[in-house]
């Protein structure tokens, strides 16, 4: 097993479309659930599950999330044109020591083990990614399909009952090759299945997606049996 990394990139510089109009001038990661906001949650679990080192993005509304940030540990890296989430990677990977990273959104709600700690204990060194997914039928909030198949020794391709939770840990050199500033994960990924070196590993517990208003009660009433 490859020692897993304690470095984050944590993903806010997106516009929260789909949360209006609650994100129409306040930024997706400050909106409170249970009156802690997903980011606060988000940077919680990180430094619970073994995180020494955070970089977060911003673009959209970056000023509120800076000033929110102000006092907290972490570097704070503010894109003057959106970049995605294989862009910002890999423009904040210089900011990194080691070869690989955990990055994560902050949009969800989890109910079970520290997803960062869960990742790191199943990180194998015969991988480039590795996701941390659950099948569609065990999460709240998002509708089937799911995004993924995984098979019995963890390779991942598209299509199929699995959901993406967010989280995973990846080498930072599988995003250095694309040479266009603006690029999805997802690109990263298709490389990566190509070569079979994407993996997945399953979370035990509940996730529910904040991705729209409505879910906020649904990761409240999650809250309600956990305190994670």
């Amino acid at each position: 097993m490859r020692q897993p990394p304690h470095e984050l990139m944590l993903f806010a510089a997106g516009f929260g479309s789909r949360m209006q109009p609650l994100t129409a001038d306040l930024p997706k990661p400050l909106i409170t659930v249970a009156g802690t906001s997903l980011l606060d949650r988000t940077l919680r679990l990180a430094e619970a599950g073994g995180i020494t080192k955070t970089v977060v993005n911003t673009h959209y509304l970056g000023e509120k999330i800076a000033k929110h940030l102000e006092n907290c540990p972490v570097q704070v890296l503010h894109e003057p044109n959106i970049l995605d989430t294989g862009g910002g990677l890999k423009n904040a990977s210089p900011l990194f020591d080691g070869p690989a990273v955990f990055t994560s959104n902050s949009d969800a709600i989890w109910s079970g083990p520290n997803p960062f700690a869960h990742l790191a204990q199943n990180w194998q060194d015969d991988c480039d990614a590795l996701l941390l997914c659950a099948p569609v039928n065990q999460i709240i909030g998002r509708a089937a399909p799911g995004d993924f198949s995984i098979s019995q020794d963890a390779i991942v391709t598209r299509g199929g009952d699995f959901v993406y939770l967010g989280v995973q840990i990846i080498r930072l050199e599988a995003v250095q090759h694309i040479r266009e500033p603006q690029f999805s994960l997802n690109i990263i990924w298709d490389a990566l299945m190509a070569k079979n070196t994407l993996r997945a590993c399953l979370y035990p517990g509940q996730w529910c997606d904040i991705g729209k208003p409505e879910n906020i009660a649904l990761g409240e009433k999650l809250l309600g049996t956990s305190h994670v």
